[in-house]
Order: structure tokens, then sequence, then C-alpha cells
């Protein structure tokens, strides 16, 4: 199978200058709020989550620190288990 990433002429992939790939939603919201917007919204998110309102505590949170990563329990409670019981053979068939 021939590689297709030569018949690219050497060009990125990647967007240059302006990111077409960009939401025109995100970019109404950019053009609309300020730096001093976005500092009052986190301090409400903060003052919320202070007076005790959990799902402001994990917003605010979950943006400050980052998401907690998901963890799979892999420990086992065996109180019996002997590993030659797996391996057990009929020395009477041949």
């Amino acid at each position: 199978m021939e590689d297709k990433r030569k018949n690219n002429g050497g060009n990125s992939t990647k967007a240059k200058g302006v990111d077409k790939r960009k939401n025109t939603f995100k970019s109404a919201l950019i053009d609309a709020s300020t730096p001093q917007d976005v500092i009052d919204i986190i301090n409400v998110v903060k003052k919320t989550a202070k007076n005790g309102d959990l799902n402001a505590c994990k917003l605010f949170l979950a943006y400050y620190l980052g998401n907690p990563k998901d963890t799979v329990e892999n420990t086992h409670n065996v109180t019996k288990f002997d590993i030659k019981d797996l391996f057990k053979f009929d020395s009477d068939k041949g």
C-alpha cells in the first residue's frame, strides 16, 4: 500500500494564520467578552462555591485543578489461592 502523505505537496495539514476550524460561536463569545468579564464570572463561581454550592465547587476545581483521572480498582481479596490448582493434570490420562 502506498503512503499517501507524500502526495500532499509537503504541506502541513495544520491551519496557518487564521484557524478556519474554529467554531464561529466561540469567536463571537471572544469578541463579546473582555478578560475582566471572565475574571468577574470566575469570581462569581468561586463565591458561590465558598457558600457551599457543590456544583460550583466542582466547576471551580475542575477548571482550577483539572478533572481527576478515572481509576480502575484492581485489588482483589483472595483468602486461599494455590497456583498449582490451575495446572492440575490427571496422571492417568496419556
